[in-house]
């Protein structure tokens, strides 16, 4: 569908106003509706109606094509009904790695039974996903990866682990590299296979975070079994869907939109627990300065990516700007929890007890949990090297002196 001028993109915007209107549920607005997927939560009430009514139009997952159960939306009508959204206070319930990142490598790699099988739930937010590609041996060398598929006739034997499994003991399905031709040169023997998690040889193990959830896990499998129209794409060529997979998750974290994570007020916040001078400015001149400092950090990374997405000109498709993107907008919400700990004082550094409020103890957890943002999605390291090498166009270091 071609980009519609301003009057057809203003019909579209009051289509989507009175839509909203008739079917947000007012008990939701304002309020964050989306669904901690990892942890296992669960919508219900009005949260599971409003699932409900976005997955069956299409607008959880709106540039996806309709016949996938998607609202086969252009980019331009997709942000007229992202700012519609954010007018009445709506958040988009479908979440996780199903639309956030298989989804999306599925559209481009996977058959057409593989699409019409699985993206419609995708869309509906009715499955969960779970990624498996790191192990314990395999980490920032994701390609010497050991967990391996062996080709059984009418089926895929698996064996194997991973690790860093995010919500695996939820997940319905996994989206797995494995390896498929152990004489290969490592990157070439490699597949991309999906595997349903809730049969027997399928073993997730909950790993405790520093911020006090569990949403990542070892998982182990041993015997287990999938389709063999379960792989996705040709035999030993997952290494590049994966690496196709790793941009859109990249695409994700980096905030298409310019939407960066953002969940207080961080100058109110300041003046509640720092105080305010004689004119109404914080009153710590020093913590003034560096939170006007990442104001204008914020809003130029969101400007970026709404031009980046701007000039993209119609084209859905992430490129290794994304990992710009993704280090810039972890780099921006670590520097917003830091800050947001130190306004607190002692009241940012408690973990339990009836000396601090609830968002006090919100705060400190997403503050520990920032920390794997330089981590998950490609290493800061990694993503620096990408920029070296097919943006910047400079030779590879060699680590010598």
């Amino acid at each position: 569908m071609a980009d519609f001028g301003a009057t057809e993109l203003e019909a579209f915007r009051k289509e989507a106003r009175d839509w909203l209107e008739a079917n947000f549920p007012a008990s939701l607005r304002g309020r964050d509706n989306t669904i901690d997927l990892i942890e296992g939560a669960t919508p219900t009430g009005d949260a599971d109606l409003w699932r409900q009514r976005i997955g069956a139009k299409g607008w959880g997952t709106p540039t996806w094509p309709k016949e996938y159960g998607g609202g086969g939306l252009t980019q331009a009508e997709a942000r007229v009904l992202a700012e519609e959204m954010k007018r009445i206070g709506a958040t988009n319930p479908i979440q996780g790695m199903g639309p956030g990142m298989f989804g999306s490598t599925l559209l481009e790699y996977g058959t057409e039974e593989q699409k019409l099988r699985h993206l419609p739930p995708i869309c509906r937010g009715e499955l969960r996903w779970c990624q498996g590609f790191s192990e314990p041996g395999s980490g920032s060398d994701l390609a010497s990866l050991s967990t391996k598929a062996e080709d059984k006739g009418d089926h895929w034997l698996i064996n194997g682990q991973k690790i860093w499994t995010s919500g695996a003991q939820f997940a319905d399905w996994c989206f797995c590299l494995c390896r498929t031709d152990p004489k290969a040169r490592k990157h070439e023997g490699i597949s991309f296979i999906l595997i349903p998690m809730h049969q027997p040889g399928v073993e997730a193990r909950p790993i405790k975070m520093i911020s006090g959830a569990s949403g990542q896990c070892e998982t182990f499998f041993t015997d287990a079994r999938a389709a063999k129209d379960d792989l996705v794409g040709p035999l030993n060529t997952g290494w590049s869907i994966a690496k196709r997979l790793l941009q859109h998750e990249r695409n994700g974290m980096g905030g298409r939109t310019g939407e960066v994570r953002e969940t207080i007020d961080i100058a109110k916040l300041a003046k509640d627990y720092v105080g305010v001078d004689e004119t109404g400015r914080i009153a710590d001149q020093d913590l003034r300065s560096r939170i006007i400092q990442h104001k204008m950090e914020d809003q130029a990374f969101r400007l970026t990516v709404r031009r980046a997405t701007a000039e993209a000109k119609g084209n859905n498709s992430p490129s290794a700007a994304t990992s710009i993107m993704k280090n810039v907008s972890m780099r921006v919400w670590q520097d917003r929890s830091e800050l947001t700990v130190e306004i607190m004082g002692n009241h940012g550094l408690g973990w339990e007890g009836a000396g601090f409020e609830a968002e006090e103890l919100e705060q400190v957890r997403e503050w520990l949990a920032g920390k794997a943002g330089s981590i998950y999605g490609g290493t800061q390291e990694i993503q620096n090297n990408i920029i070296v090498k097919r943006i910047l166009g400079l030779p590879e270091l060699t680590g010598q002196g």
